[in-house]
């Protein structure tokens, strides 16, 4: 039996895995969650408090978006049978222009203010875009709005400073990502028309390659 740990991206909380299904017979899913972060902690340090809820050896974990981020820190404390992230980024050299350019000006020290106050910025900096149906979204996927949460996030997410990508990841991306573009991605596995929320949208994808690409040495 392979444990896999989903761990959700910002703000987001678990359900947005949830048309993600493997077979049961050779598969257990566990469900991460974000923990609100300590004054001053480090997503280094957040990173190996988390892996408090790695309960089996040799699992498998994978991260979407900022979550990305975390499971790459959460490898650095823990043996793993594989690390896998989901529309996000291996180094910080994979950052958008506008990331950078946040922190150079520092700009994430207003961003969070701005998006939780405002749904539509919220939905569109987390998801990469705005939906119909807003509050229900919002209200659904995106429950972890506390505004210490926002400003820890958005700074490390900004200010992440990892030079080299870990030798073992494998990298899932969608070709039609508007937070963390393709054109700025190196080695991964792209999915045709997957958006930053893919792992909702393209769950079909998912249900059907994961368990190979687990598998596969």
């Amino acid at each position: 039996m392979t444990h896999v740990y989903l761990m959700p991206g910002m703000a987001a909380n678990p359900s947005i895995f949830e048309h993600i299904k493997l077979p049961e017979d050779r598969f257990t899913i566990h469900l991460l969650e974000w923990q609100l972060p300590k004054s001053k902690e480090t997503i280094f340090d957040y990173a190996k408090r988390m892996t408090a809820f790695i309960l089996h050896k040799d699992s498998v974990l994978l991260g979407v978006s900022f979550g990305g981020l975390l499971v790459q820190e959460m490898a650095k404390h823990v043996t793993l049978k594989k690390l896998i992230i989901v529309s996000s980024v291996k180094s910080k050299h994979e950052l958008p222009r506008r990331m950078k350019l946040s922190r150079k000006l520092k700009l994430y020290n207003i961003l969070p203010t701005r998006l939780i106050e405002d749904v539509d910025k919220l939905a569109k900096y987390a998801f990469g875009e705005t939906v119909k149906d807003r509050v229900a979204l919002y209200q659904k996927y995106l429950s972890m709005n506390d505004r210490r949460y926002m400003s820890w996030a958005v700074k490390e997410m900004v200010c992440w400073d990892q030079e080299k990508p870990d030798e073992n990841i494998l990298h899932i991306h969608g070709d039609i990502d508007r937070v963390f573009p393709i054109k700025y991605i190196d080695n991964c596995i792209s999915v045709p028309g997957g958006s930053h929320i893919m792992v909702i949208t393209k769950h079909k994808w998912f249900n059907e390659n994961l368990p190979k690409l687990i598998e596969n040495n």
